[in-house]
């Protein structure tokens, strides 16, 4: 299965990054990123059920998935179909909560350390371009 993911990040519903991994990290401020997309998302929740679900600025696609209080949000080239990141999206979420309990998300103490590994177990889902710049940096 290709790799269609090129940037992902996984928040609280109060707009916590817990884990992000972005190609190009200069440009993007995890925690501010977070707080934008939560406040987005209860924006777009008080003008219609479900809230935001995805967005497009130029050739870069955004998706966002729901699950349990968290926010799964992904960029992917615009011209990926929708379906193919939500699917793609659903796995990681999967494995986020097979590796951190339900208890251990409620009691969770608000330390984001606890998830900063949670990239090498989903290494398969995310864009080796990520991978190709690492080497290089």
């Amino acid at each position: 299965m290709a790799k269609i993911i090129r940037d992902l990040w996984i928040l609280t519903n109060t707009g916590v990054t817990l884990f992000s991994q972005v190609s190009d990290e200069e440009k993007i401020n995890p925690q501010l990123f977070g707080a934008l997309m939560s406040a987005l998302n209860t924006f777009a929740e008080r003008l219609s059920d479900g809230g935001i679900s995805n967005f497009e600025m130029s050739n870069i696609r955004f998706v966002i998935v729901k699950r349990r209080d968290f926010l799964f949000v992904g960029s992917a080239p615009s011209k990926v179909k929708e379906k193919k990141v939500i699917a793609e999206l659903k796995i990681i979420s999967d494995k986020f909560f097979e590796m951190y309990s339900q208890e251990t998300l409620a009691n969770w103490d608000s330390d984001i350390s606890i998830f900063s590994d949670f990239g090498i177990h989903i290494e398969q889902s995310l864009d080796p371009s990520q991978k190709l710049k690492e080497a290089f940096w």
